[in-house]
């Protein structure tokens, strides 16, 4: 790497840990400088030219929180990396065999990772080609798959959330895989269709707000377990330049953290989303702190989705 292309990623490294511990005093959430400069160390090589996003969330237990996520080169095993410095304890659970698992199954575009600023590492994604997307049932039979996918194939089909996956996101310390289905309902879910289908799993009655969001969706995604033999949640994805236009009441919480990104840059690009569990519903706001032109086939976004040219 030349001397040039070092000071590019250096630079990188110091705005974007600045944006981290700025975003989160805005946030009042801890920050402990060390364990995030370690993950940016251990990932940020390639920060310069990567995706970058930041999220927060609503609900107990994730008010104190800020999120991170960010793209890495495709020649990167993002796994052995967070085993190998101590990230991560490699297990006899299916979750430390997945991500090789997809890979020796699928094309893969790229990965990201994901960490909170309290509680450290959390996620891998995996990027499939947007001409290349896997067909759900084909994902269903990797071996370390959690079963629950096989299981819930028919009500995927029949509530048409979508035949093939674009992404997928493991999550280490919790155990679970996320779902990002690549085609979603066309003209976003009937408020009574969405009920019907979070009342088959057991999930809560969605509020007004949710329903409301449900006409808007562009992204449908499933968290499952190897605990559990039916989906976990079900979350639903918006798009958006202003999630103040959004039919919807932000929260405190969330409507903090948007003052604070658009007053830094007013074209930043939203993602907000809302989350059915058993026990309720919370709300997700993703902000772009780098967008790049792979977000859109990241996203699985139709072209229009987001009104500003990406």
């Amino acid at each position: 790497m030349s001397e040039a292309a070092v000071k590019s990623q250096e630079s990188a490294a110091k705005a974007l840990h600045s944006a981290i511990e700025e975003a989160a005093g805005i946030l009042e959430v801890d920050y402990p400088r060390d364990r995030v400069q370690r993950i940016l160390d251990l990932y940020g090589g390639d920060l310069a030219q990567a995706v970058v996003a930041f999220r927060v969330s609503t609900g107990a237990g994730r008010a104190g929180e800020l999120d991170c996520r960010f793209t890495v080169p495709k020649d990167t095993d993002p796994y052995d990396l967070a085993v190998g410095s101590g990230l991560l304890e490699r297990t006899d659970h299916p979750v430390s065999r997945l991500l090789a698992d997809i890979h020796g199954t699928c094309p893969v575009e790229g990965y990201g990772i994901d960490f909170g600023v309290v509680g450290g590492f959390k996620k891998i994604w995996i990027v499939l080609p947007r001409a290349e997307l896997q067909e759900v049932a084909k994902l269903a039979g990797i071996p370390s798959m959690p079963p629950s996918l096989g299981a819930s194939l028919d009500f995927i089909k029949r509530h048409g959330l979508g035949d093939t996956v674009g992404l997928l996101g493991i999550d280490y310390r919790h155990r679970t895989v996320n779902i990002y289905f690549g085609e979603p309902p066309e003209g976003g879910i009937a408020p009574e269709a969405l009920q019907a289908m979070l009342g088959e799993i057991g999930q809560a009655e969605p509020s007004e707000q949710m329903l409301r969001l449900g006409r808007e969706i562009f992204g449908v995604y499933v968290t499952l377990s190897w605990d559990n033999p039916q989906i976990e949640r079900i979350s639903f994805a918006v798009a958006t330049t202003d999630p103040a236009s959004l039919p919807v009441e932000l929260d405190e919480r969330i409507d903090l953290f948007v003052r604070h990104v658009r007053a830094a840059d007013p074209t930043t690009k939203f993602v907000y989303a809302v989350a059915s569990q058993p026990d309720g519903e919370y709300y997700k706001l993703q902000s772009y702190y780098r967008w790049g032109s792979g977000v859109p086939e990241i996203m699985q976004l139709s072209e229009g989705a987001l009104q500003d040219p990406v």
